[in-house]
């Protein structure tokens, strides 16, 4: 009998074990996990997100601004023809072999949408700044104004702290 209550003891020690193991993988998580969810839970990732999503969603309205007005207004400038259609054929030497075609009004369009992209971000950019120095002068403006206010507010005790010395000087001749 005393066998069988020592074995019935470890065992029940080596369930116990084994249920803290358990109970720690389950608390555990694996370090790479826990770093890439810190990673996206930070919000440059999340500022990069949205801005990938309005990035797409500008796309569509520059390449319409691109094929709807600059497009025809250039087009009808030097002559109204359309640039998509401009290519030229490499023609095929091998029977049976497409003639090669080689897109460049397709190009032109690309370096026409690239041009007026960059063009809204300068605008968007340069704004921002006229706002952000705006903003720092009005920042300045508030400041040196406290400070002038401080200045005088100080002048004035200083003054009022004279009178009061000499109105003390005099009752005490």
């Amino acid at each position: 009998m005393g066998k069988e209550s020592n074995l019935k003891a470890k065992a029940a020690e080596l369930l116990e074990k084994q249920a803290d193991f358990n109970n720690n993988l389950k608390k555990k998580e694996p370090k790479v996990l826990k770093e890439f969810k810190e990673f996206i839970n930070r919000g440059s990732v999340m500022d990069l997100a949205v801005g990938m999503i309005i990035g797409a969603a500008f796309t569509a309205i520059v390449t319409s601004l691109v094929n709807d007005i600059v497009m025809p207004v250039i087009s009808m400038i030097i002559g109204g023809f359309d640039f998509s259609g401009l290519k030229f054929t490499i023609p095929a030497y091998i029977e049976g072999v497409e003639p090669a075609t080689v897109n460049y009004g397709n190009f032109l369009q690309a370096a026409v949408n690239f041009l007026v992209i960059a063009f809204v971000i300068f605008l968007m950019v340069r704004t921002l700044n006229k706002m952000r120095e705006r903003a720092e002068k009005l920042a300045k403006k508030k400041e040196d104004k406290k400070e002038e206010a401080e200045t005088k507010v100080e002048e004035d005790q200083t003054a009022l702290l004279k009178e009061i010395r000499d109105l003390l000087k005099k009752q005490s001749k």
